[in-house]
């Protein structure tokens, strides 16, 4: 006797279910992006439902916590022939029982925001998806190391560590060394700003499918993270995404004059707290919109 949907089972999931959760992501259409689902399974924890015929997984998500302040949600997936049987509604109700008191967020796609509006979340905010080859809008000035304030835009070394961690937790409001120390190796390049000894920004470009992310990219201001993006994007000759907050216009309207197209909108919701801690102004993009 089969067991009911409702009923399956879920259980955790670690690394060693990499090829099966890049498996879920291909059967739904999206890219199998192994790359990143090797960090999410690595640093976060993941869950997920099997397939009662042994053909890989229902569904599957993953949480990254960052202590009792903060988890997030991410690549909530079930497979296309179990799609519109309450599978997502079970994994998520699962998920946010699990996690009980501590506040969440996620990144809702336009199908995905109805069920997370009946679980509790809360539309927070916007971010906008661009995508393109970056072409500068002035070479000259944009090949250069330093910003027109001073900045110097450079690789980052194993020293600025400790300065880039510091600098994360205060912008974004809570401790993520769990994932930033992981970026090294993660990332295929990663910038620093220093203006008078001291960071001001930091950001990684790191290889998703035939393009590279940006993310995150904290800055002090829009100049610095302009700089930033500039010098990310002479180190490849992929086009480029990014998912910006939408309040950071300026920075929007520099991209898609330079290049990068507009794609798709997510909304930032939350779940037991009524905003995002940290510094918005200053983080532009994250390091991946599953993980906040």
């Amino acid at each position: 006797m089969s067991t009911p949907l409702n009923e399956l089972p879920i259980r955790g999931l670690t690394t060693a279910d990499l090829t099966s959760c890049a498996d879920l992501s291909e059967d739904r259409g999206w890219p199998r992006e192994e790359h990143k689902w090797g960090l999410l399974l690595a640093a976060g924890n993941g869950y997920g439902i099997d397939d009662p015929s042994g053909k890989g997984l229902v569904a599957a998500c993953v949480v990254t916590s960052y202590g009792p302040g903060l988890a997030a949600i991410g690549m909530v997936l079930v497979a296309e022939r179990y799609a519109r049987q309450g599978i997502g509604r079970r994994l998520m109700t699962y998920v946010v029982a699990e996690t009980g008191a501590i506040p969440l967020t996620l990144h809702a796609t336009p199908n995905g925001q109805p069920l997370y509006e009946e679980l509790g979340f809360a539309t927070v905010g916007r971010a906008e998806m661009v995508r393109g080859h970056f072409r500068p809008t002035d070479p000259e000035a944009e090949s250069s190391t330093r910003t027109s304030a001073g900045t110097t835009i450079r690789p980052a070394t194993a020293e600025d560590l400790p300065g880039i961690l510091r600098l994360d937790s205060e912008v974004f409001g809570l401790d993520r060394t769990h994932i930033i120390t992981r970026l090294p190796a993660f990332a295929d390049e990663l910038r620093v700003a220093e203006s008078d000894g001291v960071l001001t920004g930091y950001a990684a470009a790191w290889p998703n499918m035939n393009t590279h992310v940006i993310g995150p990219l904290i800055a002090r201001d829009t100049d610095t993270a302009k700089a930033l993006v500039a010098s990310l994007a002479t180190a490849t000759d992929r086009p480029l995404r990014t998912d910006i907050d939408v309040r950071h216009e300026e920075l929007l309207d520099w991209l898609k004059a330079s290049g990068l197209s507009p794609i798709a909108f997510n909304t930032v919701m939350t779940h037991g707290a009524p905003a995002l801690p940290g510094d918005w102004s200053r983080r532009f993009a994250p390091l991946t919109v599953a993980a906040g």
